[in-house]
């Protein structure tokens, strides 16, 4: 099978069972959400797929073999993954960060190419990130350093990259910067992408398919329109919501109910009593 699969995975965090028996089929060359409230299993079992850690039960498979069975170098070549919050060394330019993405297919006998320099120029234009190639990366914005480091993973040219909260720290529209990109790498490369996200509406109008995590087990999997349910975001974050068609473009829209949004329903239902 090619890609990215599960099979009774279970991970641990010091001896603390965080995912359990988990089967998954990521979808090949379309975007995966993964989804669910704060401490759920969903960057473990992120972590758990790119190898970062060792499952204790069960087994990831890269392309039909177990992940484990891999090389380091093997595995590098055919997965990206960017962490959430990475923190590169002081001084450190943008075109040094994306090089480091060709260090996979470096060795004694094979040292910087022309390949290698053609990809990370390759990776720099992808992002829009040329005119700033010479610049520290202390010196830019949320959004720059962000396309920075996609830029980096992108020159490790792998067919799936991983994201573990690519989105947190920055404002709407650095959010909305980064999900495009992410967007338009797999529509254009057909690329594999999975990320972690924590907004319900953007993972509904970026991925193609979604994963809604509870408890470090799947509580569904599916198209948005099939996952994102009033009784999901009540099962799985404890929140009273309406599901609504995004008025732009028509995927499904989480709108919260809370407290506020509680008396104005009892106030409207009060109304028609009286009426």
């Amino acid at each position: 099978m090619k890609g990215l699969s599960t099979k009774n995975l279970s991970l641990a965090y010091d001896g603390a069972p965080i995912v359990r028996d988990l089967n998954l089929a990521i979808p090949t060359g379309q975007i995966t959400a993964l989804v669910g409230a704060n401490g759920c299993g969903k960057s473990t079992l992120l972590r758990g797929l790119a190898r970062l850690l060792k499952p204790i039960g069960g087994a990831v498979y890269l392309n039909s073999t177990s992940i484990l069975q891999l090389s380091t170098k093997e595995v590098a070549q055919q997965l990206g993954i960017l962490p959430q919050g990475p923190v590169a060394p002081e001084g450190l330019t943008v075109r040094d960060l994306v090089a480091q993405g060709r260090y996979p297919y470096q060795n004694w006998l094979q040292q910087w190419s022309v390949q290698d320099e053609k990809i990370v120029q390759q990776a720099l234009s992808i992002t829009d990130l040329l005119n700033l190639a010479e610049r520290s990366l202390d010196t830019l914005s949320g959004g720059q350093r962000q396309r920075a480091w996609i830029a980096m993973a992108l020159a490790q040219d792998t067919e799936i990259l991983l994201l573990d909260e690519p989105t947190t720290f920055l404002d709407l529209a650095h959010q909305v910067e980064v999900l495009d990109l992410l967007y338009e790498l797999n529509q254009i490369q057909e690329r594999t992408i999975v990320m972690v996200l924590h907004d319900l509406n953007q993972a509904c109008r970026y991925a193609d398919y979604l994963v809604a995590v509870k408890d470090g087990r799947i509580f569904a999997a599916g198209a948005p329109q099939q996952v994102m349910t009033e009784e999901m975001v009540r099962e799985v974050f404890g929140l009273e919501c309406r599901i609504v068609p995004d008025p732009v473009v028509k995927t499904p829209l989480c709108v919260p109910i809370g407290r506020k949004g509680e008396r104005k329903l009892q106030t409207k239902s009060s109304d028609l009593q009286f009426d």
